[in-house]
């Protein structure tokens, strides 16, 4: 959970991403269960092998443009 932080803003806790605000719940509890939930499905995608990426062709044939 490296990156992962909670800080308290007035009334709302604040869930923070290397520094960076992403999300302000009002509970401790709910931004502790959001940033494992979070954790959990970055983890599930990295043991997802990515699919094989073919290159892109071109969806309509393109003419060449008549010079004068």
């Amino acid at each position: 959970m490296t990156g992962y932080s909670m800080v308290k803003v007035g009334n709302d806790y604040v869930v923070q991403v290397n520094d960076k605000c992403i999300l302000k719940v009002g509970s401790r509890r709910k931004a502790a269960q959001l940033i494992s939930e979070a954790t959990d499905l970055l983890n599930a995608l990295a043991t997802v092998p990515s699919p094989e990426i073919a290159p892109e062709a071109p969806s309509l044939a393109r003419e060449a443009p008549e010079l004068p």
